[in-house]
Formats: structure tokens, sequence, C-alpha cells
């Protein structure tokens, strides 16, 4: 092999340096946290946004919401989706690194209670809800069913919905010590369809899982019109965190999922947008 001559290696050189250039130009844009959120909505988003801007590629990470808010404070993600806020203890140790974090309201959810499509309960009360879950109550025949071993199952405890739940539904009160923790909606929905006295929660937009039924609360049903006039007991806003004022590609993508294209979408997926879209 003859070595390579000066000219050759200045345009080895240059492409080379080209494609560095182009490599730094691409967009790469890291998303982390809430399952909520990024098991259907923020991939479902991210597929839109490319259409607009295929040079952005997405490395999405559905994890629990304290992933997503760890994230954004080791900045190892430009976006961290919550369902949650963030806690005091986030927020200071956020502080201590030169960390802003900054919460955007991108949608709405609602949770609701779902049991297996062969209980016989169709209405649970608040009350009976929260006995059932802190396991106060462990058997279907307290609460007007069947007789049969209550089966819990919950998100698990990196989930801002785990969290959620308990405030919302729970009066703060622990779990029942023989809950099932799920890595994700999908889980619960899937176990609770498997499990005759199974019983879960999950969002708007996991409602229809094959085999599960939602029950009504105090008579009334969850809905994406109750949840957007605070009519739902268990609704709650999801969040995108970045530090500071998002920048580049993250502020895109931000005000594309705040865009009338972008809550369709919300809207579409089962969510409920931050404004009607008409």
């Amino acid at each position: 092999m003859q070595p390579l001559t000066t000219l050759k290696r200045i345009c080895i050189a240059f492409a080379l340096g080209a494609g560095l250039i182009a490599e730094a130009h691409a967009d790469r844009l890291v998303i982390k946290g809430s399952d909520t959120l990024g098991a259907k909505l923020v991939p479902q988003l991210a597929e839109e946004f490319k259409t607009q801007s295929p040079e952005t590629t997405f490395d999405i990470a559905a994890e629990g919401s304290t992933t997503g808010i760890s994230a954004i404070i080791d900045g190892t993600a430009q976006i961290g989706m919550s369902s949650r806020e963030a806690k005091p203890a986030e927020l200071a140790a956020a502080k201590a690194k030169g960390v802003e974090m900054k919460p955007t309201t991108v949608a709405y959810d609602g949770l609701g209670v779902i049991v297996n499509a062969a209980n016989p309960i169709t209405n649970l009360t608040k009350k009976q809800i929260e006995q059932i879950f802190t396991g106060e109550v462990s058997d279907w025949s307290a609460v007007g069913g069947k007789g049969g071993k209550i089966s819990i199952y919950t998100r698990n405890t990196s989930s801002g919905t785990y969290s959620d739940w308990k405030e919302l539904a729970m009066n703060k009160r622990d779990y029942a010590p023989s809950s099932q923790k799920m890595a994700g909606h999908e889980q619960i929905a899937a176990e609770v369809g498997k499990n005759a006295n199974g019983i879960g929660y999950v969002g708007l937009a996991y409602m229809k899982a094959p085999g599960t039924k939602v029950v009504s609360v105090d008579g009334a049903a969850p809905s994406g019109d109750a949840v957007r006039n605070s009519q739902w007991p268990y609704a709650r806003p999801t969040f995108y965190y970045t530090n500071g004022e998002p920048q580049g590609a993250a502020k895109e993508f931000v005000d594309f999922t705040l865009s009338e294209g972008g809550q369709k979408i919300v809207d579409r997926v089962g969510f409920v947008g931050v404004k009607e879209i008409k």
C-alpha cells in the first residue's frame, strides 16, 4: 500500500471534519421520566414533531417521574417528564447544583379505578377506595362484591402516580403491604385484566384495556370534561421539567407540545389539553 499523498490526507481530514460538524448540528433530544407521559403521549408527539424536523432524534426513557426530575438535576436529559411536582428535597438538590427547575404544564390527566371485567362491582365511594388501597378493606364482600381477597396493583415508588394516588385518594396514608408494584399503567391494566379479584388505578389514556372496566366513584365516571372542569376528584396536571427556560430542540418540542397541533394529539391519546382545542 502506497503512503497517502498530502492532498489525500487533506481531503480525508476535510471529510471527517464535515462529518463531525454534521453530527454536531444533528439535534438529539433526551427525554426521561414519567411513564404516564412517556409510554404513549410523548412518543406520538415525537413522531409528529419529526415530520416537521426530521433532523431531530429522540431518546425517550419512561421509568417514572423521579427519574425525570433527577435527570434534569444531573444534566442527563433536556426534558424531564413528570406527573407530579418536584419535591422540596429535589428543588434543594437542584439549587445546590445551580439548576433551575422550571415546570411547564403540558396536559391534564385523570386517574380512575379499574377492576376485572368479570367483577360485579360498578361503583365505589371515595371512602371505600381509600379503605381498599390502604388494606383496611381486604375482601370484595365488604364493599358489596363477591367474596374474594382483593389484589391491589399500584405503580412503583419512583412513579409520580404512586405518590399522587396517595395524595388524591388515600389521605396520604400508606399502601396496603400486600399491594403489588408495577412499572407502568399498561402493566397494571394487564394484571387486573388477568385477575378476577384485581383492582388498580390508571390514567385516562389507559382505561380501555382488555379484560378491565372502569368503576364509577360516588356515581360519577371519569371523563375529559370532568378533569378539565375540576369535577373529578383524581385529576392532576402533568409537566415537562427543564433547567431554566428550554433552549434549542427542547424549546421547539415544548412549544410544539403546547401548540394547537400538539394539544390535538394530547386529546387524541386520551389526556386533557391545557386549553380546549376545537
